[in-house]
């Protein structure tokens, strides 16, 4: 079982991996300082287009429920069944055969025939205190496989947000990858070795990853395409009120949303949107009730969702959604605010993006 990335790499099998890291003179590989952190990482914008096209992601769970005779209701409780992480013995998903990771798990990045990537950005993040303490040293790295392809390590490229709190050690990491994804397009994407831990604990193990991917194609409307992250706890909500957004009246759009630690059944989370200073709109669909939208899942409109390796129901304490902004825009506007809230002792937001048709 490894504990960290850097024995990893360290093994004569590191010859099967395909690294995008620094190397030192001689061929050995540069020992990279852990990633700068901070407690609190204010929502900022990241990324913003106006283009014809949109934006898909994939995402995917690290960690679920162990399946034991003394835990008879995992499998119940992956299909959907209501349960929170802090209830459950937790370990490992690790989906691929290769013996020097220790999780991993897939999910399908579907970008629509001949769209070209503009942008795409990795997030991980986890909690490092359960039944075991992960060192914070390997927060700021994962591996990445693309469809068909092998590992290549993955270095944050920003601060990474790390806070404990209230049982909890937190982090959210993220990083560029966007010539990556430009060049091996559509297909289930591989992310391992995310720092997270196993075991049983109040605050409970989660842990997982988003791959957010801004595309353009010339076939499709003219779109506001944006994307915001931080980290920060939820106890006073999170705002967003992103100006410039000018939207006609009857416009359709999507925004997605990246959270951890959401319990499903444990109501008083929400996800509202106000357009132009109306009243807000809550945003709900058949997976995330109004009143309980962390509540461990990994969703999108449309009746095909993208392909997830595993693809369990409930992800105990990791959301990733996408949610269609429906009748919030058919009025038109220029200002978009939209408001998350969790009622629950620890919850973090992580990033927030949205596309929407564009004024012209």
């Amino acid at each position: 079982m490894r504990q960290s990335l850097r024995p990893l790499l360290r093994r004569a099998t590191v010859g099967a991996l395909v690294l995008v890291s620094v190397w030192a003179p001689g061929g050995a590989l540069a020992a990279a300082p852990p990633s700068p952190e901070a407690e609190r990482l204010p929502f900022t914008e990241r990324y913003r287009a106006l283009q014809h096209g949109g934006i898909v992601r994939a995402a995917n769970a690290a960690i679920s429920c162990r399946v034991t005779a003394a835990q008879p209701s995992c499998p119940a409780v992956r299909e959907g069944g209501t349960a929170a992480n802090g209830d459950l013995d937790m370990f490992y998903v690790d989906v691929d055969t290769d013996p020097n990771t220790y999780n991993s798990s897939r999910a399908e990045v579907r970008l629509p025939e001949g769209a070209r990537a503009t942008y795409a950005r990795l997030y991980w993040g986890g909690n490092l205190r359960v039944g075991e303490q992960k060192p914070p040293k390997d927060n700021g790295r994962v591996l990445i496989a693309e469809p068909g392809g092998q590992y290549k390590e993955v270095l944050a490229d920003t601060l990474v947000g790390h806070r404990v709190d209230r049982g909890a050690d937190a982090y959210q990491a993220s990083a560029d990858v966007t010539k990556l994804v430009r060049e091996s397009g559509s297909g289930l994407y591989t992310v391992a070795q995310l720092n997270v831990a196993m075991g049983k604990s109040k605050a409970g193990a989660w842990g997982g990853w988003t791959l957010v991917v801004a595309y353009e194609k010339a076939a499709e409307p003219l779109r506001h395409v944006a994307l915001w992250d931080g980290f920060d706890t939820l106890t006073s909500g999170q705002d967003l009120a992103p100006s410039g957004l000018r939207f006609p009246a009857g416009a359709s759009g999507r925004v997605g949303l990246v959270a951890y630690d959401g319990d499903r059944g444990r109501t008083g989370d929400s996800l509202t949107l106000s357009a132009d200073c109306r009243a807000p709109v809550v945003l709900a669909d058949s997976a995330n009730p109004g009143t309980d939208v962390l509540n461990s899942t990994i969703s999108e409109p449309g009746e095909r969702p993208a392909t997830r390796v595993p693809s369990y129901a409930n992800t105990l304490g990791y959301d990733s959604d996408v949610f269609d902004l429906g009748t919030a825009l058919r009025r038109g506007g220029d200002q978009l605010a939209f408001r998350l809230v969790s009622q629950r002792d620890a919850a973090w937001a992580g990033a927030l993006f949205v596309a929407v048709d564009a004024r012209s």
